[in-house]
């Protein structure tokens, strides 16, 4: 794999009404919510491993700590970066930031895992699925 620190993502997203905390249950204000601006950061990371995974392969979420530091209103744009710090075998961890206008919005860790996507999916319990 190709795959070394210091590699890096990026992703803008502009807050609509989707993506707020009402919107998503996490809170009853028309801000941004917490489990979105999880979600572009986890997108941040996947975005700094483009063109790195070999076919059959990808990456899980497995731990994420975050914090939300401000809030950002609907139709502010939001700039996330994501840095792989630590590659460990298959355990990738990622700094992430969120930016409005160069105002720190959110910061943390996010760690993905490496994985063949065929051997995670078989892994499933099809049962339920039926």
């Amino acid at each position: 794999m190709g795959i070394s620190p210091g590699l890096r993502g990026e992703v803008e997203f502009t807050v609509a009404d989707a993506d707020t905390a009402r919107s998503l249950g996490s809170g009853s204000v028309e801000v941004l919510g917490t489990p979105r601006v999880l979600a572009w950061c986890e997108a941040a990371s996947i975005s700094a491993l483009a063109d790195t995974l070999p076919a059959g392969m990808t990456t899980v979420g497995m731990r994420v700590q975050l914090e939300h530091i401000a809030p950002s209103a609907i139709g502010a744009v939001i700039r996330v970066d994501s840095s792989l710090d630590k590659v460990e075998g298959r355990r990738l961890t990622f700094t992430v930031s969120a930016h409005e206008d160069g105002r720190l919005v959110a910061a943390g860790k996010v760690t993905r895992v490496v994985v063949n996507t065929d051997e995670y999916l078989s892994k499933l319990d099809r049962s339920h699925h039926l």
